[in-house]
């Protein structure tokens, strides 16, 4: 998914594997910044109606041509295409997450904000997301022309839709690859990635040619899980504790099933070996920023993530070089709901019209998708033999928050073979068994809530290979069993099969 965001801290976020998208590089700040239009400039064409204006709550630092951008050209083209004022409250990434839940926990005014799909249960439970659906009908005509409402129905959750899945593109085997240091790659004379033994090799032969390198990034325990597994397993439920076996559709205990335990003892290895550093586990979701750094050598991807953050690793490493492998290509790659991005409107917002005439705006056509994402043709970007050229290094609203596959742009260095198997990525994919389900743990929350404590503080360092396997999996086993693992796996697995008895019966 994006310029990934994982730099939030492990015990401030519930489902931090879902995410992901993804990283941004920010410094902290004691208090969010924001941009208002306090004088909205005046229309220049056919007068529109007023639609107010709405205040989005928005993860990252907000830079000086970003704000120039709000203030002045974005502020106007808004204003008079449909008379809307947008404010922003820009908070930085490792602050993101706690201001959200306190600012909607305190009822204060925020008309739309982003998260992580796999978060959008516990956000309806919590009270802070309403539904859309009437709001779509009425305001969003314009988006589901190219935002099908197969996929807009990826936010459903007991019937009613409550979030916009707003990342649209190739999404088989989310979370299934890895993002590497192809530079690196074949320095060390390497050229491919297909197994946990590949990685133990490249990872070998760079700390011997290149010292000042750290290392991998991030454990990747999503790719491993799958090359060690045998049924495709997929994730289902909150974060990772449940997986779905594509094969028998019987859910499960993630931290129970045989591929997490090679996933374990491989991570083990790797640790004894000197390969990882303690900070993958005790720091596990800054593994984005960490690749960032361009002192690394991989990191957990989708498809794509590779053209996502090369911009901020080459500020970094200026030859640094990207690509993204599929571990197990051979395997079948499947299309779940288990990732991705969601737009929210909260009960809180002042203007829910607003929030979703924002939306609809961005996508109603190419030209106001690029205008939002790469600022002004001629000023930020221009158009070279249909690839995008970035004028300046500036973002502005994220391309992997509005992702787009009918709209999404290119640069020159990006291949034309590149490109033909990112819009291929998907033709030979089995589509998930639980696309579209969503699980509502309203039933299970005090138990979901001790599952945390478990998998935090026991099976997160397992996991990692930061503890001998042999000496701490069974307490942690037995731990998680008290924790009540196995009344959670049997709610997910009954809201699962009613999931599944609803699609035949309709």
């Amino acid at each position: 998914m994006r310029k990934k965001l994982c730099s939030m801290l492990l015990v401030l976020a519930l489902a931090a594997s879902c995410l992901v998208g993804c990283g941004s590089k920010t410094e902290s700040k004691d208090v969010p910044s924001g941009t208002e239009n306090a004088e909205v400039p005046a229309s220049s064409g056919t007068a529109v109606e007023d639609a107010g204006e709405i205040t989005i709550y928005y993860p990252g630092d907000e830079t000086e041509r970003f704000s120039d951008f709000l203030q002045n050209e974005f502020a106007e083209k808004i204003y008079n295409d449909i008379g809307l004022k947008v404010n922003m409250i820009f908070v930085p990434w490792d602050q993101y997450w706690t201001k959200k839940e306190i600012m909607l926990a305190a009822n204060e005014t925020v008309d739309l904000y982003w998260d992580g799909l796999a978060n959008l249960s516990l956000i309806v439970n919590k009270k802070q997301a309403q539904p859309l659906d009437e709001l779509i009908q009425e305001y969003g005509q314009d988006m589901l022309k190219v935002l099908p409402m197969s996929q807009v129905e990826g936010g459903l959750v007991d019937g009613q839709i409550y979030g916009i899945p707003s990342a649209y593109g190739p999404s088989s085997g989310i979370y299934q690859l890895v993002c590497v240091r192809e530079d690196i790659l074949k320095a060390v004379g390497m050229d491919n990635i297909e197994t946990p033994d590949d990685l133990m090799e490249f990872a070998t032969k760079a700390k011997e040619q290149f010292p000042e390198l750290k290392g991998p990034a991030d454990i990747i325990f999503k790719p491993l899980t799958r090359y060690f597994q045998d049924n495709q397993l997929t994730w289902i439920g909150t974060d990772v504790f449940t997986v779905l076996d594509e094969t028998t559709g019987k859910v499960s205990s993630y931290y129970e099933t045989e591929a997490f335990k090679k996933v374990a003892k491989f991570n083990e290895e790797m640790y004894k070996k000197g390969l990882y550093a303690d900070e993958l586990t005790t720091n596990y979701n800054e593994k984005d920023s960490r690749m960032q750094t361009g002192l690394y050598l991989w990191v957990e991807a989708s498809i794509g993530k590779d053209r996502e953050i090369i911009n901020a690793v080459q500020q970094n490493a200026p030859d640094a070089e990207l690509k993204t492998y599929i571990l197990a290509p051979e395997k079948d790659k499947y299309i779940s709901t288990s990732g991705g991005e969601v737009l929210c409107i909260p009960y809180s917002a002042a203007n829910k019209e607003g929030a979703m005439k924002f939306i609809n705006w961005i996508y109603s056509s190419p030209e106001n998708y690029r205008f939002a994402i790469y600022g002004v043709e001629g000023k930020d970007y221009q158009m070279v033999d249909g690839r995008v050229e970035k004028l300046t290094q500036e973002d502005f609203f994220y391309e992997w928050m509005f992702r787009n596959k009918n709209y999404q742009l290119f640069d020159k260095s990006v291949s034309d073979e590149y490109i033909n198997t990112y819009e291929h990525w998907d033709d030979n994919a089995k589509v998930s068994s639980a696309q579209g389900f969503i699980f509502n743990n309203e039933n299970v929350v005090e138990i979901e809530t001790a599952i945390t404590e478990v998998t935090a503080s026991d099976f997160a360092p397992i996991r990692s290979g930061f503890v001998s396997f042999d000496d701490h999996y069974d307490d942690a086993v037995a731990k998680l069993k008290a924790a009540g693992i196995d009344e959670y796996v049997a709610e997910v697995q009954r809201q699962y099969d009613e999931f599944l008895a609803s699609k035949k019966g309709n």
